[in-house]
């Protein structure tokens, strides 16, 4: 008896460390392919508006989410600033980036944010379909964190 409890207590203590091992796996820094639509609806190019993310590919970024442009579009129909991306509240994690759109380049980098964005990297190649959607295509990684 003593012996079988002894095993079964060996096998509990090989499952937890199993197990203590594969959450520390999924904690580990994450990348992969970038896929996110939004929509520009509400977009005026004034410093400020904004367009809302309605899929993602990556679960911390939501949709509904909004993404917030810092300057304003240019005379010439150019973009080139930052961006602050988050929920419409503004509170909780959020996703800092700097767009380029113009007629040779159209980009979004992203460089870290908050809470779980501390330590998120990537980049992406923006176009719009004919129905108006926008679309991000690149690639993005999480930290250690």
């Amino acid at each position: 008896m003593k012996r079988t409890l002894g095993m079964v207590a060996a096998g509990v203590l090989v499952a937890a460390f199993v197990v203590a091992g594969q959450t520390a796996a999924t904690a580990s820094p994450r990348a992969g392919a970038l896929q996110v639509t939004k929509e520009c609806s509400q977009y005026t190019g004034a410093a400020g508006s904004f367009c809302t993310i309605t899929s993602s590919n990556i679960p911390a970024i939501k949709a509904g989410w909004r993404v917030v442009y810092t300057d304003a579009l240019g005379s010439d129909g150019t973009l080139d600033t930052d961006v602050t991306i988050g929920n419409a509240n503004g509170v909780g994690n959020k996703l800092f980036g700097h767009v380029t759109l113009n007629a040779t380049t159209s980009l979004i980098s992203f460089d870290g944010g908050t809470g779980k964005f501390r330590e998120f990297t990537g980049s992406a190649d923006v176009t719009v379909t004919s129905d108006g959607l926008w679309h991000w295509t690149g690639h993005y990684s999480f930290g250690s964190d």
